[in-house]
C-alpha cells in the first residue's frame, strides 16, 4: 500500500519522506505560489489555476488570495463557493464542500493530525481523516477546523471558532471548543434590516 493510499484509508502514513508526496506537495505549493501571485484583477489567470490546482471545482467558485493547500486533488468545492483572505486547506486526504458555503478571512481546514505517541510523531508519521462541510454554510473569520469534522447543512460557525466534533444541520455554533449555541429559526429571517 502506498503511503498515498495509507492516507486515504485512515492509517498513520509517511508524508515528510515519501517521494511521491512530497513531489505532489511542492507541484501544488508552485499552483498555489503562482495564484497568490496573479494580479487581482486578472480573474482568468486566477481561475485557470484554481482548475489545476482543486480536485473537483463547481460553478462559480472564488477563492481571494493568498490561499495555500497542501496537494489540492483532494479539495472538492460545491457551486457558488467563496474562501475570503488567508484560506489554507491541508488537504492530505478528502475534504468536501457543499453549495453556497462562504468562508471568511484567515480560516484553516485540517484533515492532518499527528499521533499521541512521541516515537510515532518523532518519525514524522501523521493521520489524515476526512472533513465534510453541508450546503449553506457560512464561516465566521478566524475558523479552524480539525480532522475528521462533519457540519451540517445550512450552519453558522461563528468567529474564532475550533470546530473538533461535528455540527448538526440548522445550527449556530462557535466556541472553542465549537458547540451548537441554537437552532437557525424562521425569526433570523428579520434579524437584521431590508431595504425596500
Amino acid at each position: 500500500m502506498t503511503e498515498r493510499e495509507k492516507a486515504a484509508a485512515g492509517y498513520l502514513y509517511d508524508a515528510a519522506t515519501d517521494p511521491t508526496l512530497f513531489a505532489d506537495r511542492l507541484y501544488c505549493k508552485d499552483l498555489c505560489f503562482d495564484f497568490n501571485n496573479c494580479r487581482p484583477s486578472d480573474t482568468m489567470g486566477q481561475q485557470r489555476l484554481l482548475q489545476q490546482i482543486i480536485g473537483g471545482m463547481g460553478e462559480n467558485v472564488t477563492i481571494t488570495a493568498p490561499f495555500w493547500c497542501d496537494y489540492g486533488y483532494n479539495i472538492s468545492l460545491g457551486d457558488n463557493f467563496y474562501a475570503n483572505h488567508n484560506c489554507i486547506i491541508l488537504d492530505c486526504t478528502k475534504i468536501n464542500f457543499g453549495n453556497n458555503v462562504f468562508v471568511a478571512p484567515n480560516c484553516c481546514f485540517s484533515t492532518a493530525g499527528h499521533p499521541l505517541d512521541a516515537e510515532q510523531r518523532n518519525r514524522w508519521l501523521e493521520i489524515a481523516l476526512p472533513i465534510t462541510v453541508g450546503n449553506s454554510v457560512w464561516f465566521g473569520a478566524g475558523v479552524t477546523v480539525l480532522p475528521g469534522v462533519t457540519i451540517g447543512d445550512g450552519c453558522v460557525i461563528g468567529a474564532g471558532s475550533v470546530v473538533n466534533r461535528d455540527i448538526p444541520p440548522n445550527t449556530v455554533a462557535a466556541g472553542n471548543p465549537c458547540r451548537p449555541i441554537r437552532p437557525i429559526t424562521p425569526e433570523d429571517k428579520t434579524k437584521y434590516p431590508i431595504f425596500e
